[in-house]
């Protein structure tokens, strides 16, 4: 399942995310890649927001809606991130009280 992008502001992470865009042939080196990718555009995300929130600010930005929305899209896309992380950890730590 990938997440379409909103507008011209940047790649959604579902796009790099994808097994099926990435012709993954179910060994560990994709999801690494996968993983990999996703945060590099998780930080492509935030810096964009970065760059258009300095440009709003100082008043050279024309075009506050693209401002707006790189900075939320940056934001669901971290708390999507910390939710994965989280899942990952209680899952390790589910199999960890299984051998105990």
């Amino acid at each position: 399942m990938s997440i379409a992008p909103i507008g011209p502001v940047g790649p959604a992470i579902g796009a790099v995310a994808s097994p099926a865009a990435q012709g993954a042939t179910g060994t560990g080196g994709d999801f690494a890649q996968s993983l990999t990718g996703a945060v590099d555009d998780l930080q492509q995300l935030q810096s964009t927001s970065n760059q258009l929130a300095v440009q709003a600010v100082t008043g050279n930005l024309d075009d506050i809606h693209s401002a707006v929305i790189a900075a939320t899209r940056a934001q669901v896309t971290l708390e999507v991130a910390a939710a994965v992380r989280n899942k990952g950890i209680d899952a390790f730590n589910e199999i960890m009280r299984m051998q105990a």
